[in-house]
């Protein structure tokens, strides 16, 4: 088991390549959950991710002859990137293997920074099986994302920092996959300070570290999909789930509906782009999975590599989840300026139409009559009720919400 000297050590070796990541407080979110938030923006490092700090130090550990061959990795997609960047600096051959359905932004910049690309399997335990396997029939150095004690003591160096930037915080909440990161803050953190609240957060889809602490050991889980591709770790691993069972308080789980919001939230009030895993710590706080009213917190903003497209699917599915957009299916006579009578009243209720149509030969419509489908800007489910309300008012008849 590392330790704090481990970790001092760690931060000694990374101090010139790593970026002191910020942690400012946020009024708004602070306002909007009663306690007082800070966030460690670790999605502004080089790569994009946190895991800049475990590789580097990993890197920095190798004998000459390791180097010499090379390091393989298997990875979701951040820790490859930090891995290769590093690699590629340090002069060290890398090869990253990554599931099929990795974010193609995480694919692209393996590849930019100069290390081989490997794509196998629909996950990441798939893809460490065989990094795994071309470890041994290349003599490979394997480099794991998490079970690694001077991967996790890398991690720990954020813990440092987080001290020394506000020694007053009372809790810590942290996106949690393999574990890594939440056994390198929680060891600095509860040394420093055993008062302090250490608070891990997972996605519902895939909660192998409250399946471990459960069963009293690590296990492995089905398969499953989330937005949260970078904690979406099956079995978490021996080195950090042995901290993780001193150090932290409490792990909890969040929806996929949650992760969402809690992007769009990111984006939207604190201008900060953030990946579905690094989400995780502002979904729990802003849907009451912690009790921590009335406290200092911060939230580990993990990385932010997120591909652009998602990014767009994130905001149209949040703005619905958030009532600031709504399908509304009405029900009209088929007679002249009775389509012109229904988009009034929708702009006279306040509400912007963003999409129109109509349909009289399918569905539920009878002979003489329109279905028309819109999509309409709202400000919430408030609006979105009045509007419905409006509506039947002036005489339409509305579809039951699907």
């Amino acid at each position: 088991m590392i330790t704090l000297i481990d970790v001092h050590k760690a931060r000694e070796r990374i101090k010139t390549q790593i970026y002191l990541s910020p942690l400012p407080y946020s009024e708004t979110i602070s306002r909007m959950t009663g306690n007082r938030v800070f966030f460690k923006l670790e999605n502004l490092q080089m790569t994009g991710s946190f895991k800049e700090r475990g590789a580097l130090n990993r890197l920095l550990t190798l004998s000459a002859a390791e180097s010499k061959h090379g390091v393989i990795a298997a990875s979701a997609g951040n820790h490859g990137m930090a891995l290769a960047f590093h690699s590629q600096r340090l002069q060290i051959g890398a090869t990253i293997v990554m599931p099929v359905f990795a974010p193609l932004i995480k694919i692209s910049r393996v590849r930019q920074y100069g290390a081989q690309s490997v794509l196998h399997g629909n996950d990441y335990d798939t893809a460490l099986a065989e990094a795994q396997r071309l470890s041994q029939a290349n003599g490979l150095t394997f480099v794991s994302a998490f079970n690694d004690p001077w991967i996790v003591a890398g991690q720990g160096t954020i813990g440092l920092e987080l001290y020394e930037q506000n020694p007053d915080l009372d809790a810590v909440v942290i996106p949690v996959g393999g574990g890594g990161l939440i056994a390198g803050i929680a060891l600095v953190l509860k040394t420093l300070n055993p008062k302090i609240k250490i608070i891990g957060v997972q996605s519902e889809a895939v909660p192998s570290m409250k399946a471990a602490l459960a069963h009293g050991a690590p296990v492995r889980l089905p398969p499953a999909t989330t937005i949260a591709d970078g904690i979406a770790v099956r079995r978490v691993g021996e080195t950090p789930f042995d901290l993780v069972t001193k150090f932290v308080d409490e792990i909890v789980t969040v929806s996929e509906g949650e992760i969402v919001n809690a992007v769009l939230l990111l984006l939207e009030i604190e201008k900060t782009v953030a990946e579905g895993a690094a989400a995780v710590p502002l979904a729990a706080l802003m849907n009451k999975k912690i009790s921590l009213a009335g406290k200092n917190i911060g939230l580990i903003v993990s990385g932010g590599n997120i591909d652009m497209n998602l990014i767009a699917r994130i905001i149209e599915k949040g703005m619905i989840q958030d009532g600031r957009q709504c399908r509304l299916n009405v029900i009209v006579t088929d007679r002249p300026g009775n389509l012109a009578h229904l988009t009034q009243c929708i702009a006279d209720l306040g509400a912007n139409i963003l999409q129109i149509g109509q349909s009289r030969g399918f569905g539920r419509v009878a002979i003489g009559e329109t279905e028309v489908e819109l999509v309409v800007e709202t400000t919430g489910a408030d609006h979105i009720q009045r509007l419905r309300d409006g509506l039947n008012l002036h005489g339409f008849r509305l579809q039951p919400q699907s």
